[in-house]
């Protein structure tokens, strides 16, 4: 018996995930499978893209290998667009020939939209789709300064964030009065604005471009309807997406009005040899524009073929997590409140910038939608209460609030039915988790393969942990405590392996000993390891990708937007002279000035574009940067010791600078605190810090691992009596010991307390040296203080990283017009907007 022919045509993620669903099914052997790609390309991943511009590579982002299609039977067809149907011989026609089907698959997804804009064909106008179309931005940015995409929805803010990785001032051009009008109200739009314009990216909403001309200062100038006009270098579209049906619209398949090929429930168009999967396919009037969707649809059509009589594609949760330009959104099922009698739940905190709403049904029992801004932490558990029906506790605000306000725990995992989905991606539900396991996955690496769970978006991977996690233990298996998926390692052992390997670099790190392409966990962990292993500049080429907003601009970011100023002031002392330049610069600038509880000056209220200016007079006068915008050491807190104080016995100012400078340059998997006092009068407050020295008749008692805050923890005497020397040396050796051995931002509190022997095992190791390392933290350190360089004097005198604070392209003053300011107590402060 001869063999029927199988044809797909698009080589997208869809129509990959197609074709790994049916060469794996028993109709495979039946048919000769034949797979049709516009691009050059192989299947790559569109969902990181943007990756594309962090140093992936085609390779990284690729679904599969050619290989694979080799080894699976599948003859494969890159770069040959098929230009034709013919249904009645059912046969496809191609540049370089015809090819006769028995079933075929559209799978070609979709396409930019352009809106009809009169110079939209100009050479620097571009669309966000392909790697050849990212290749094409990356060149005409080259040579700019500024950049503006037009539509503020998902994918926009996603190239609003390219746009400004690659040093352009990126601006976002919306018609709509809010950004993601599709997933946000009026609340969230809104404060998403605000954080967004936070990282310097400008925004401009209700904005229709009327024409697009030569600039005068630019490439080129947006002309808006409302006789306003923005220039720049490029502009991107990103104004939405139209389903790629020209195929089957010659062809005379049925097609919705607005575009879309019409297919039934199981994924089957109007002619029954014909099936359409993706953004291509019309279901029930509805355009699915994720893809979790186009998944199901995919794994939908493969039972079809195999004549499963119940396989029947029902719709498809729109649900999505994101973190856009650092920025948590995430948006639940009925997120605007539409269906009658829906009642709603709002949490806003402005001052922390989160906002929270929940759609609920008119009785209070069942969750409808929601919408989170500045925190997902809340998306997991509000996901399953909507997906699964899980009636609402009594007082659903609860679920929205923070502890501190009343906040229920998150839902865990036992509170889940098997039935729960937590894959949407790939229709994983908790049921399929737990039978993973039971057929011998012992790890969540082996239930991501087994399920293919959170091999998609993504979105659901703290979830899936979770539940892994839960499930292991209750069958007495032993959890593994990697850092994340992406490294099978702790944080301590990827240090080992940077240390012992002369790793620096993320790209080399998670190409040896991991996979992927990172995440917000291991990022950050990275680039602190990198950075106390080689001292290098936080602003190197390799590092930039991997750092949070305050370490990208060595500035702590503000609620308005702006950053604040704190440059180093060893253990409160300076001169009358560095004091007037403080105050000088603080005059000219119009800073809001407060002396901290760290002894040191803040100045609050500078923009991007004025730190470099603002750090070169500082640094002119002998200042250096405080590092308050890193995992570091913050300060040195003193009193004024044996010099002035009557009851002072020793010199506890002198001390404190000496430390301060010894550990200035030094980066940590969190923020370290330290304090000097000169008497057992405690006036420093020393045994509230990390590291606490007090001032004794014989020299130094050393406290460690206290701190303030939230946690508040009295640090431990850990030596008595120390000489200088010895507790330089002393000091010396916790530090490093904490820096290699320490969890992801883990206070030394918290550290010392999971350490199995604690106090006593700390005081073997540091004081007794039972592991024989205390000669390598030294030299560790010693070499840590032999490189420092004070990171705002290198970016200052590097005009490469001074491009990075570039704030306005084509406005010829510095302080962001939109800005609102008021005077309280003689001094400028932000007016507290409602967001």
């Amino acid at each position: 018996m001869s063999k029927k022919t199988l044809i797909v045509i698009g080589n997208g993620m869809v129509g990959h995930h197609f074709l790994e669903q049916f060469v794996a099914s028993s109709a495979a052997p039946d048919y000769d499978i034949l797979a049709f790609g516009e691009e050059k390309q192989l299947a790559y991943d569109r969902v990181h893209l943007s990756e594309y511009f962090a140093g992936s590579t085609h390779a990284d982002l690729a679904m599969g290998t050619e290989d694979w299609y080799t080894e699976q039977g599948i003859e494969l067809h890159l770069n040959e667009p098929v230009t034709a149907l013919n249904r009645d011989q059912r046969t496809l026609i191609t540049p370089k020939g015809e090819y006769h089907y028995d079933e075929l698959v559209l799978a070609t997804g979709s396409f930019p939209f352009v809106p009809p804009i009169e110079g939209r064909e100009h050479p620097h106008c571009f669309v966000y789709r392909t790697l050849d179309d990212l290749d094409a931005i990356r060149a005409s940015a080259k040579e700019g300064k500024s950049g503006v995409v037009v539509g503020g929805g998902l994918l926009g803010l996603e190239a609003a964030n390219a746009l400004r990785s690659l040093g352009l001032q990126a601006h976002v051009v919306e018609f709509a009065p809010r950004l993601m009008p599709v997933q946000l109200d009026a609340d969230g739009g809104a404060l998403l604005r605000h954080k967004i314009e936070e990282l310097g990216v400008q925004v401009h909403t209700e904005k229709a471009t009327t024409a697009i001309v030569a600039g005068e200062n630019a490439r080129l100038r947006m002309n808006f309807s409302d006789d306003s006009h923005l220039e720049t270098d490029l502009i991107v579209f990103s104004a939405g997406i139209r389903p790629q049906d020209a195929l089957a619209r010659a062809s005379g398949l049925n097609v919705g009005e607005r575009g879309g090929i019409v297919v039934n429930d199981q994924c089957t168009t109007s002619d029954p040899h014909i099936h359409a999967i993706g953004e291509c396919a019309l279901w029930d009037q509805r355009i699915f524009g994720l893809v979790a969707p186009g998944y199901t649809m995919a794994r939908t059509l493969a039972s079809v073929l195999n004549s499963h009589s119940d396989a029947a594609f029902t719709g498809a949760d729109m649900s999505t997590k994101l973190k856009l330009l650092g920025v948590d959104v995430g948006s639940i099922g009925d997120a605007h409140g539409q269906t009658p009698g829906a009642r709603n739940i709002r949490f806003n905190d402005e001052q922390t910038g989160h906002y929270r709403r929940m759609v609920v049904s008119e009785d209070g029992q069942t969750l409808l939608g929601a919408i989170l801004v500045g925190d997902n932490s809340y998306y997991d558990t509000l996901l399953q209460y909507a997906l699964n029906g899980i009636a609402l506790p009594d007082n659903p605000e609860a679920l929205i609030l923070p502890e501190s306000q009343g906040g229920a725990p998150a839902l865990g995992p036992d509170a889940l039915p098997e039935t729960s989905s937590i894959c949407s991606c790939h229709n994983v539900t908790k049921g399929d988790i737990c039978c993973a396991i039971d057929a011998g996955s012992s790890d969540l690496a082996g239930v991501k393969a087994e399920t293919k769970a959170s091999t998609g978006c993504g979105g659901c991977t703290a979830l899936l942990k979770s539940v892994v996690d839960n499930e292991l233990e209750k069958r007495g298996v032993a959890v593994s405590k990697d850092l994340c998926e992406h490294f099978p390692y702790s944080r301590q052992e990827l240090f080992h392996l940077v240390k012992v390997n002369g790793i620096r670099s993320f790209r080399t790190l998670i190409s040896q000993h991991g996979k992927g392409h990172g995440c917000d966990i291991c990022k950050p962990v990275v680039g602190s390891i990198l950075a106390t292993c080689w001292n290098e500049h936080i602003l190197a080429t390799d590092h930039v990708p991997l750092q949070d907003t305050n370490d990208t601009f060595m500035a702590n970011m503000q609620k308005n937007g702006t950053y604040s100023i704190v440059p180093r002031i060893p253990g409160g002392e300076i001169t009358p002279d560095k004091l007037i330049v403080l105050g000088e610069v603080a005059k000219e600038y119009d800073l809001y000035t407060k002396i901290t509880g760290g002894q040191r000056v803040d100045l609050f209220g500078a923009t991007l574009s004025e730190l470099p200016e603002i750090w070169e007079k500082l640094i002119a006068a002998g200042f250096e940067t405080g590092h308050a915008y890193g995992k570091s050491l913050r300060t040195v807190k003193s009193c004024v010791g044996s010099t002035w104080c009557r009851y002072g016995v020793q010199d506890s100012v002198g001390m404190a600078i000496l430390l301060e400078n010894r550990y200035k340059g030094l980066r940590a998997p969190h923020k370290v605190k330290m304090a000097v006092s000169g008497c057992t009068r405690e006036c420093a407050e020393a045994q509230s810090k990390d590291f606490g020295v007090i001032a004794t008749e014989n020299g130094w008692n050393l406290y460690v691992c206290g701190n303030g805050g939230m946690r508040p923890r009295h640090a431990d005497l850990f030596a008595t009596d120390l000489s200088d020397e010895a507790l330089i040396r002393t000091i010396d050796r916790v530090v490093m010991f904490y820096v290699r051995t320490a969890d992801r931002l883990q206070r030394t509190s918290v550290w010392m307390e999971n350490l199995e022997g604690g106090l006593e095992y700390l005081k073997q190791v540091v004081l007794e040296d039972s592991l024989g390392i205390c000669a390598e933290l030294e030299e560790h350190m010693n070499g840590i203080v032999d490189t420092y360089q004070c990171e705002w004097k290198t970016a200052v005198e590097d005009p490469d990283k001074r491009k990075r604070f570039r704030e306005f392209v084509n406005l010829p003053e510095q302080r962001d017009p939109v800005q609102q300011w008021t005077t309280e107590r003689g001094q400028r402060r932000p007016v507290l907007e409602s967001v």
